[in-house]
């Protein structure tokens, strides 16, 4: 089945773009809400210049969340985060022989995949998807 025919493919499109962004917004607030603890953490880890660090993720996680979660650029937004998740992944989850670590690489490998996939078939902001699924619409994306 080709799934631009298929009527539920724009909102299953939306879908998989706003759990996306919320995962990266998640992330920059709670970022937001603790930066002492955040900034201890990256220290912790060795990366050097952690309020630099800090910040730069705060801005990448929101801005580029926003901009997933809205449509806007969002392929630029997709690329930019999944380059941030190889980044955050070798950075933090260097470890393979603990499960755990293990784990959260091949959660973001998924992650990665998923923006990689973004990236590639582009998006419709957040009122195009709403105004092709009430015409009951099929149009292939843009973006």
């Amino acid at each position: 089945m080709n799934l631009h025919h298929f009527k539920g493919a724009h909102a299953l499109s939306l879908i998989g773009r706003v759990l996306l962004a919320l995962l990266f917004l998640a992330s920059g607030l709670g970022k937001l809400a603790a930066p002492a603890a955040t900034q201890g953490y990256i220290a912790a880890v060795g990366v050097p210049q952690p309020m630099l660090t800090y910040g730069a993720a705060v801005i990448v996680e929101v801005a580029f969340g926003l901009f997933l979660l809205v449509g806007y650029r969002a392929r630029m937004a997709a690329l930019v985060l999944a380059g941030f998740t190889v980044v955050a992944t070798i950075l933090f989850h260097s470890n393979l022989a603990d499960q755990n670590q293990f784990i959260h690489v091949m959660k973001n490998l998924a992650i990665i995949g998923g923006l990689l996939h973004v990236a590639a078939t582009g998006t419709r902001p957040f009122g195009s998807h709403l105004r092709m699924l009430g015409r009951g619409g099929s149009q292939a994306s843009a973006g």
